[in-house]
């Protein structure tokens, strides 16, 4: 049986296979997506699935279920996240790719949207959904019909839009993409353009033989570290599981990080579209709304997650959005992430820049930072009360969480969805500052 209230998340579904999560349960799924989305006057969907080993499977599966609801079902196979957004926009349909993201084998789930990659979170259909799925079938009275669509030829072209391709240089590349998707659209994108390709762990392989697909841990990119070194390579890119985040390292194997990319990538879109709106999370480094200044851009700072992020570049009209997590948005992609574009504009700055990939960001690298921090706690409503009165006499916000900001330091402290846990992100001039801050911030939790 598959427990729905255990694996509907606050952005999608996910949960251990078979345990929480069944072909049943992804056909219960299908029929109440399609409910849902004819409730808003649709009558087709776009469904794929990544190379975990039942994928195929459970998009088989909620595609049944989708079809009993009278509902037509476009079938665009293996695919990576932001392929399924690309088709969700290029065929104004709503859609549903089956994949776990970062997380280890044995996990599999769905990340859905609505026509136009329009996002959905708990709030704005995912309870809904989950709720639907609990109560069973309401099948229509006439059944649809299932068609196949090869959208890689468009995804790539589209990708390749978002850069000059003629302004791109001979650049060798280090790309590892952990036996994910990355393996399919990576090369696909490459193929043809001047960079010498070195890619790691292209297998698509749901168990992840190598290393986990979960790049935004330091252990993960060692094996892309190692080979930038040993081969002299100018860049590497890590991509995640469902290929939709990408983290960069430079030539000498240092990280880039999400927030210095983000500055990266702002800067060069800028001066494409002068005077455009940037969004970033608040929890990017003060660098980012430096840079896009500096640039000429408009910095609007948002709350973690993509639906926040969608919904406010939908009301501001935003160019681009950054998070330091490697989520990457793009007006122009549907307002969706990709890591794939971002990694391009990445190139194309690098290609148009005299000098190597720690020189062009050396200039954005200004500030110390903790990382995110995860603590345990009991009561974190209680804490985050304690720590902001503590700091009483600072500038706070609580846009997400709590953010205090003295000037020359500054952290948030948000609350977990779904953990007892606090999340901690400090900011200040150097590693040691960062390091008392920290401490003095942590010893406000209490035992």
């Amino acid at each position: 049986m598959t427990d729905f209230d255990a694996i509907f998340k606050a952005y999608d579904v996910r949960g251990t296979v078979p345990d929480q999560f069944t072909a049943d349960g992804a056909r219960a799924i299908g029929g109440a997506f399609a409910r849902f989305v004819t409730e808003q006057g649709q009558q087709a969907i776009v469904v794929g699935h990544d190379m975990r080993p039942e994928g195929g499977e459970f998009a088989e599966a909620f595609g049944d279920g989708a079809l009993e609801h009278g509902v037509d079902v476009v079938d665009v196979g293996l695919c990576a996240t932001d392929m399924m957004y690309y088709a969700s926009g290029f065929l104004n349909l709503p859609g549903a790719v089956f994949t776990a993201s970062h997380n280890p084998a044995g996990y599999n789930g769905i990340k859905m949207c609505l026509a136009g990659a329009a996002p959905i979170g708990q709030d704005t259909g995912l309870a809904a959904i989950r709720d639907m799925a609990k109560a069973g079938p309401d099948r229509a009275g006439h059944h649809g019909s299932r068609s196949t669509y090869d959208l890689l030829d468009g995804y790539v072209a589209h990708v390749r839009s978002f850069v000059d391709v003629t302004a791109l240089r001979p650049l060798r590349v280090v790309a590892d993409t952990a036996n994910g998707m990355g393996g399919l659209v990576v090369p696909a994108v490459f193929d043809g353009l001047p960079f010498a390709l070195d890619h790691l762990f292209p297998e698509l392989d749901g168990t992840f033989p190598n290393h986990p697909a979960d790049p935004i841990q330091p252990e993960n990119q060692q094996d892309l570290m190692r080979r930038v070194l040993e081969t002299g390579a100018d860049i590497g890119l890590a991509f995640d599981g469902d290929a939709d985040r990408v983290f960069v390292v430079d030539e000498h194997a240092r990280p880039v990080s999400g927030s210095l990319t983000t500055a990266l990538v702002a800067r060069s879109i800028l001066e494409t579209n002068p005077g455009a709106t940037i969004l970033h999370n608040l929890i990017c480094s003060r660098t980012v709304a430096e840079v896009i200044a500096e640039s000429g851009g408009v910095a609007v700072r948002t709350r973690v997650g993509h639906s926040f992020i969608k919904k406010v570049m939908a009301e501001t009209g935003a160019v681009f959005g950054g998070e330091h997590s490697g989520h990457y948005y793009f007006r122009d992609n549907y307002r969706a992430d990709s890591g794939l574009i971002a990694a391009l504009v990445i190139l194309e700055a690098l290609s148009r820049h005299n000098g190597g990939l720690s020189d062009l960001v050396s200039s954005l690298d200004r500030y110390a930072a903790s990382g995110e921090i995860n603590t345990t706690v009991d009561d974190a409503a209680t804490v985050i009360e304690r720590v902001a009165a503590t700091y009483a006499d600072a500038d706070q916000d609580r846009l997400d969480g709590l953010t205090v900001d003295f000037g020359d330091w500054w952290f948030n402290l948000r609350p977990s969805n779904t953990e007892p846990l606090l999340r901690l992100n400090l900011e200040a001039a150097d590693d040691t500052e960062v390091e008392r801050r920290v401490a003095e911030v942590r010893a406000l939790f209490g035992s």
